[in-house]
């Protein structure tokens, strides 16, 4: 994907954020891996709504603005950095403050508990929650034990952050936890929930495997070679066979 593309999508997302709600102030941002230790970002101080083009900028693997052009780089860098350097095949981190899902950061309330089958085989069975740590170094730290299991969690006292192949998966990851977190809590206004059957669980796993999603899906996909690798546009429709089978017993 060219540049001009990148960065375009940055500037699509990061409106989307502000569009959805997900963000307040000058809250979120976005990253996208450029390749030589470099990455597009949004820049700090300014609200989603009023990244353009020239206010993205360029930063290194230590956080640091490379180049005259754009804005100044945000604070939580580090967090994004340490999603990179774990998962080398991560192109993209979304951090927003989408309501519900931060409700039950701040909260301590976790979404851990596999209660739709579809969002197992999308997301895995739970989305963790990273316990508070002050912002740099040590919050960096304290995501890192989540990164190799997990595409998406929640920040303890904090947001969520996701992160996928692209932008757009990671923003619509962003989506389904925020969408899992609305379920949940009319769940626990209605008596609580009710977890999916224990039995059906690894059958669920062994979908997303199929999918290419997770640990095991990343593997199998780098052993069988990048070019038998289904497009993104058929992702969905793969997701979809598997979950099907998975609830057929097959």
């Amino acid at each position: 994907m060219s540049d001009a593309q990148l960065r375009a999508d940055v500037v699509e997302y990061a409106h989307l954020l502000a569009a959805r709600g997900w963000v307040a102030n000058h809250d979120g941002n976005i990253t996208i891996r450029l390749g030589d230790g470099h990455f597009l970002a949004t820049p700090t101080a300014t609200a989603k709504a009023r990244v353009s083009l020239d206010t993205l900028l360029v930063i290194d693997d230590q956080g640091s603005k490379v180049g005259i052009a754009g804005g100044k780089p945000f604070s939580e860098s580090s967090l994004h950095l340490a999603v990179y350097a774990a998962r080398p095949d991560v192109r993209a981190v979304v951090h927003a403050h989408p309501p519900m899902a931060t409700g039950f950061a701040v909260a301590g309330v976790g979404l851990d508990t596999p209660f739709i089958a579809e969002a197992v085989v999308s997301i895995g069975p739970g989305i963790p929650m990273v316990p508070f740590a002050a912002p740099g170094a040590t919050a960096a730290a304290a995501l890192v034990p989540y990164l190799a299991e997990h595409d998406a969690v929640l920040l303890g006292n904090h947001g969520v952050l996701t992160w996928g192949a692209d932008v757009e998966q990671a923003f619509l990851r962003m989506e389904l936890v925020e969408h899992l977190a609305k379920v949940a809590l009319v769940a626990h206004q209605l008596g609580g929930v009710q977890p999916l059957p224990a039995s059906v669980l690894p059958t669920l796993a062994d979908a997303r495997a199929k999918a290419g999603l997770g640990p095991r899906g990343r593997d199998a996909a780098s052993a069988a070679a990048v070019p038998g690798a289904a497009p993104r546009n058929e992702l969905g429709a793969i997701i979809r066979e598997e979950i099907a089978r998975a609830l057929r017993g097959s």
